[in-house]
């Protein structure tokens, strides 16, 4: 290999190390929410979600209130991941279901409410494919209560029946 092919070589590694980002999909119960992060140096471009339930893909955080609560309306605040940029170190809270109130849903073991959710959130899973600025492609998958796991990917899905549509 030339002097000029490995400097080429490094430049190219290091500019890839620069703009590494690392998504990760956690919940928490206090109040319940599930939280969306970037935890790389550079932007993280969402490309394709899907959202489990009980390892069922569902289209939007409404069908996953129902899969946990049961059948009916659900209040809930929620943001879009699919097709949005998160900055390094950006963290956002991609949803978080609320009370009859339309009030989160505090820690309060007392609740039914709030226990049956905090049961709950630990079936819902998520596999996210994501790119950097150079195009290179990860998928996550992990859950709101377990570890993620990221690996590379040749490229991300592109959307399909099972898609989540948020």
């Amino acid at each position: 290999m030339s002097v000029a092919a490995y400097t080429a070589y490094m430049q190219r590694q290091q500019v890839r190390a620069a703009v590494w980002p690392i998504l990760e999909f956690e919940s928490g119960n206090g109040p319940i929410h599930f939280t969306l992060a970037n935890k790389g140096v550079g932007p993280a471009i969402v490309k394709h979600v899907i959202v489990k339930v009980d390892d069922q893909p569902v289209r939007n955080w409404a069908e996953v209130l129902e899969k946990i609560l049961g059948p009916g309306y659900h209040p809930g605040e929620e943001a879009d991941m699919s097709g949005r940029v998160f900055s390094a170190g950006e963290s956002m809270n991609v949803f978080t279901p609320h009370d009859d109130a339309n009030i989160p849903i505090p820690f309060d073991k007392s609740n039914p409410l709030w226990a049956k959710l905090n049961k709950g959130r630990e079936r819902v899973t998520v596999e996210i494919c994501y790119s950097s600025t150079l195009g290179e492609c990860w998928t996550l998958r992990g859950g709101a209560t377990t570890p993620s796991i990221t690996t590379a990917t040749r490229r991300c899905p592109t959307s399909s029946p099972i898609s989540f549509q948020q």
